[in-house]
C-alpha cells in the first residue's frame, strides 16, 4: 500500500504515482471559532474522505483578531465569514500597529493548539498543512480592502510600517507551526491579481514581505501556493520558492497544461467550485477526468480552485473523491 505522503511525494518527484493524488478542504463557519472544535471538524472530514493532504483551514480572521478586528457568519455559501469592524481607520494607524506573540496571543496560540491536536490524532503517514495568509492580505482584513488600496495609493510608506509589524508576526507564528511538525503551510495571496494591483505595485508594496515571510518555511516539503482571484500575476513562481501551484485554473489564465510548462513543481487544481456546489455527480465526474487526462496524471493533484463551498453536496464530494481510484 502506497502512502498519502508517498504518493505526493512520487508527484513532487515527476514520477507517475499510483493514482492521481486529491485534496479538498473547506470552512467550517460554525466550529472554526473554538480550537478544538476546529480540529475535529477537520479529522472527521478527513475520515469521511482520505484525502492525500490535510489542509488546515481556519476563518481568515484567526491572523488579525487579536489586533481587535471583528468577524461574524452571515451564511456566505463559500463558507467565508463577513468583517464587521477594521482597526486601521488612518495611515497613523499602521505606524502604530504592535508585534503579536503567538504563544500568548489569544486566537493566534488557539490555532497552534488546533494544529497540536490535529497532528497527534492525524495518521502520521498523511500530509498536514496550515494555512497563512501572506501580510498583504492580513493588511486587507485590518482596513477593509478600499481603505488598503487607498492607502497604498496615498501613504506606502505608512502601509510598509503595518507590513513590517505583520510580517514579524506572522513569521513568528510559521516558526511556532514548525515546531508542532507539519508538512508545510498553504500560502494565501490575494492581491496578485490584475484587476486589484498592477504587478510593479504588488513586486514593490508586498514580494519583500512575501519573501521575508517565507523564510521560515524553506526546510518544508510540502508548501502549496494559492494565487487567488482572476487575472493572476503566475509569473511570481519565479520569484517565490513552492512546491505546489493552485489557483482558480478552470476560470482563469493559465490553465492546467500551461500552468505545468511554466512551472516545474506540482500544479493543483482542475474541479470549478461552481462544478461542487451546483453542478451534478457527473459533472463532477467530467471535470476531474479531464483534468487527469489533460495532465497526464503527472505532477498534478486533483483539487479545486480554492476551497470547496460550505453547502457542497457530500455526494459531490464522494464523487470527486472517488474520480481518482
Amino acid at each position: 500500500m502506497i502512502t498519502h505522503r508517498e504518493r505526493i511525494q512520487a508527484c513532487l518527484n515527476n514520477e507517475t504515482p499510483d493514482r492521481t493524488p486529491i485534496a479538498l478542504w473547506r470552512h467550517f463557519p460554525h466550529e472554526d471559532q473554538n480550537p478544538e472544535s476546529l480540529a475535529k471538524a477537520t479529522l472527521d472530514f478527513q475520515q469521511t474522505y482520505d484525502f492525500d493532504i490535510v489542509k488546515v483551514t481556519p476563518a481568515s480572521s484567526f491572523m488579525v483578531k487579536d489586533w481587535g478586528v471583528q468577524d461574524e457568519w452571515q451564511n456566505n455559501p463559500e463558507g467565508s465569514r463577513a468583517y464587521t469592524k477594521h482597526v486601521i481607520k488612518t495611515p497613523q494607524d499602521w505606524e502604530t500597529l504592535k508585534p503579536l506573540d503567538p504563544h500568548t496571543s489569544a486566537h493566534l496560540s488557539g490555532q497552534l493548539t488546533c494544529l497540536r491536536s490535529i497532528k497527534q490524532n492525524l495518521e502520521p503517514e498523511t500530509p498536514l498543512i496550515q494555512t497563512v495568509f501572506n501580510p498583504l492580505s492580513q493588511a486587507k482584513n485590518l482596513a477593509g480592502n478600499d481603505l488598503l488600496l487607498e492607502h497604498i495609493r496615498k501613504y506606502p510608506d505608512a502601509v510598509i510600517k503595518g507590513l513590517e509589524t505583520i510580517t514579524k508576526t506572522t513569521i513568528k507564528f510559521i516558526e511556532a507551526v514548525n515546531d508542532i511538525g507539519v508538512d508545510g503551510i498553504f500560502y494565501a495571496v490575494q492581491h496578485a491579481q490584475a484587476s486589484v494591483l498592477d504587478l510593479d505595485t504588488y513586486k514593490d508594496i508586498a514580494l519583500p514581505f512575501d519573501q521575508d515571510t517565507l523564510k521560515p518555511i524553506e526546510g518544508l516539503w510540502c508548501n502549496i501556493l494559492h494565487l487567488h482571484g482572476t487575472d493572476v500575476y503566475f509569473s511570481l513562481l519565479r520569484l517565490l520558492k513552492f512546491q505546489i501551484v493552485n489557483w482558480h485554473d478552470q476560470e482563469t489564465y493559465p490553465p492546467l497544461t500551461e500552468g505545468q510548462s511554466l512551472f516545474k513543481g506540482v500544479v493543483c487544481g482542475g474541479i470549478r467550485q461552481d462544478t461542487l456546489q451546483n453542478g451534478n455527480q457527473a459533472d463532477v465526474k467530467k471535470e476531474a477526468k479531464q483534468a487527469i487526462e489533460e495532465t497526464k496524471g503527472k505532477r498534478f493533484i486533483l483539487s479545486t480552485g480554492c476551497v470547496v463551498p460550505y453547502v457542497t453536496s457530500h455526494e459531490n464530494i464522494l464523487t470527486a473523491r472517488k474520480s481518482v481510484e
